[in-house]
């Protein structure tokens, strides 16, 4: 996308927008922690959006963004940061860049980040990207710079693959998606052994992620 274009009256229009958004979608649902509404108000969610979603950046709907991949709505990507807590001293990986939107608010938070993202079209998107990107498969997480504090994973998953289980400290946390008989939640975990255990905490749309696909016949 091109850069940030020169106040004018279409961007006040923007910034209007973005306010009213954390003020009647974000409070009003119970995210009212000064430090994560500062981090979101700083990030122009329409220069994350094709050009054609750009007027509707800021409503409380998922947006295509090509190739199959959608961008979670606003309330739904506030409520994963919420639950995850990031710390100044978190060494992040987050699942599932996307544009770019949710990396540039996370990466002011936490001492470092790793992206993955699977479409290159897609990570192209953000004329400055937040975090060190890396492209490969969204299953596979980033073993390289492994093991991470905390892992998000910005959409709804069927099952965790071991795999990025073990990219997590032995003390590391998860937030992610996950989708159980069409219905889509937000769930934190916590390492065990190999493997991650997760807790739902609230119903809430999150797109499908078609990469953490679990095999027939297998339930959450």
């Amino acid at each position: 996308m091109a850069s940030a274009a020169a106040p004018t009256a279409q961007t006040g229009d923007f910034a209007r927008a973005r306010r009213a958004m954390i003020d009647s979608q974000l409070r009003t649902s119970g995210i009212n922690e000064p430090y994560l509404l500062d981090a979101i108000a700083r990030v122009p969610r329409e220069d994350f959006v094709p050009a054609s979603a750009r007027a509707v950046a800021y409503n409380d709907r998922q947006i295509p963004l090509g190739g199959g991949r959608v961008m979670t709505a606003p309330l739904s990507q506030a409520r994963l940061l919420l639950e995850a807590k990031p710390a100044q001293t978190d060494k992040v990986l987050l699942i599932g860049g996307g544009s770019g939107y949710l990396a540039a608010i996370l990466a002011p938070l936490v001492a470092s980040l790793d992206v993955v993202e699977s479409d290159d079209a897609l990570a192209a998107m953000a004329s400055v990207k937040a975090g060190d990107w890396h492209s490969g498969d969204l299953a596979a997480g980033w073993k390289k710079g492994a093991p991470f504090d905390l892992i998000i994973i910005d959409g709804a998953a069927e099952q965790i693959p071991a795999a990025i289980a073990k990219q997590m400290a032995e003390d590391g946390r998860m937030v992610t998606g996950t989708v159980t008989r069409g219905v889509t939640r937000i769930a934190v975990g916590r390492r065990v052994d190999k493997s991650v255990v997760l807790d739902d905490v609230a119903d809430i749309s999150m797109p499908v992620l078609a990469d953490f696909a679990a095999p027939k016949g297998w339930s959450f």
